[in-house]
């Protein structure tokens, strides 16, 4: 970043910034070399400058008490997350609707705010994410390991293609997170929160910004490589299982219905003329035999990329493998047919206080037969519904020959 001074000739674009009430906001933790020339080029472009001390301990408060800007501070270092949670949470008491966030260690270029306004003028209530060039010589290994990591396990979680899901700078609508209870404190929450926003129909968009990179002995970084990586981890893992066991699902049924009325979209989900009757049948079919098959808590998590990837009717799966909602009943019936399998008539099952217990007692006879029965009530279930929209499909045929 190119060195400034300590003074500042006004802000040059403060119209803009009011126009949409949108705030520079500015997390910082122990940037005492940085900070200065940070506030400064943001005050260039606008008076609105939140800054949030997340409890530094060298001289970062004592640089940022001489400049007119707005001050959030406390103590304990939290960590970033909980640095960008204060900031919000103050910005939106004061009246702003938008809070761009810049990183305090000198690698971002204030002047690129203009970028996030001219796209939000176009794209009201976006959360938008600046682009790195991450081809710099001096770009550290890691950060672009993280990045492609961070990239994909996003688009995992919410379809949505991103080149740089790291980037500290950023455009947040924070007025559609006033209500919103987020979970984590330190670099993991920007994670948290742009997946969340997706899940919220928030538009994510890129926006190509420049990057500074000081040498390595020149660059000072928070991140603990080893703990950050974990949690982060740990954060994707849970993302996962929600994202594929509840917001993919909700997206396939509930949106097509929102946006079409309740019959209408009923009648494309279920009967896309596009799909012949033996694909709608398949898609049943499997959905229930996801829903029998004795991986509690996965069948969707592992039905739904394998109905994704065999191009199958997903709303028709989820519907069927929704069988699972009945657990005691499945569990009973697949005791009884590991008995038949196993032929084992010692097994007494009482089919009206079947307790799990009983169920993980009998070890491989409940999977197998388990595996038996979600293979014969998937192909039952199969044969059944092809036969009843062949019927459909030829009654419909033959009213319309009549009329």
């Amino acid at each position: 970043m190119v060195e400034t001074t300590n003074t500042y000739s006004g802000p040059s674009h403060e119209a803009l910034f009011e126009k949409d009430k949108v705030c520079i906001l500015l997390p910082t933790y122990n940037n005492a070399e940085t900070i200065a020339n940070v506030i400064v080029a943001s005050l260039t472009h606008t008076s609105h400058v939140i800054v949030i001390n997340d409890g530094s301990t060298d001289d970062t408060l004592h640089q940022i008490q001489s400049f007119p800007i707005q001050l959030v501070t406390y103590e304990k270092n939290q960590g970033k997350g909980w640095a960008l949670r204060k900031g919000f949470e103050y910005a939106i008491q004061q009246g702003y609707r938008y809070a761009i966030t810049i990183d305090t260690d000198g690698q971002h270029y204030p002047e690129d705010c203009l970028v996030f306004l001219e796209r939000l003028q176009h794209n009201e209530g976006a959360l938008m994410i600046g682009a790195r060039n991450l081809t710099h010589e001096n770009v550290p290994s890691k950060s672009s390991f993280g990045n492609k990591f961070s990239n994909f396990w996003f688009r995992v979680e919410t379809g949505v293609n991103m080149p740089d899901t790291q980037s500290g700078f950023r455009l947040y609508p924070i007025y559609q997170y006033k209500d919103k209870h987020f979970f984590t404190k330190k670099y993991e929450f920007e994670i948290e929160i742009i997946v969340r926003s997706a899940w919220m129909s928030i538009p994510v968009i890129a926006v190509p910004i420049k990057v500074y990179y000081p040498k390595p002995e020149d660059r000072v970084s928070h991140f603990r490589p080893f703990n950050d990586f974990v949690r982060i981890s740990l954060l994707n893992s849970v993302l996962v299982i929600i994202a594929f066991l509840y917001i993919k699902p909700r997206n396939l049924i509930i949106t097509p219905l929102r946006q079409k009325g309740i019959k209408q979209g009923l009648r494309e989900l279920l009967f896309n003329p596009a799909e012949s009757s033996f694909e709608r049948a398949t898609s049943v079919g499997f959905g229930v035999f996801m829903g029998i098959v004795p991986i509690w808590g996965f069948q969707l998590l592992i039905g739904i990329p394998l109905a994704i990837m065999m191009k199958m009717n997903k709303t028709l799966f989820i519907l069927a493998a929704n069988i699972s909602i009945f657990p005691p009943v499945i569990w009973a019936a697949s005791l009884a047919t590991g008995k038949l399998v196993f032929r084992n008539p010692t097994w007494k099952i009482d089919f009206h206080q079947i307790q799990w217990q009983q169920v993980a007692q009998t070890g491989k006879e409940f999977f197998i037969g388990g595996t038996v029965l979600a293979i014969v009530g998937g192909l039952v279930t199969f044969i059944i519904t092809y036969l009843l929209l062949k019927w459909r499909m030829n009654y419909k045929n033959k009213i319309n020959i009549s009329t």
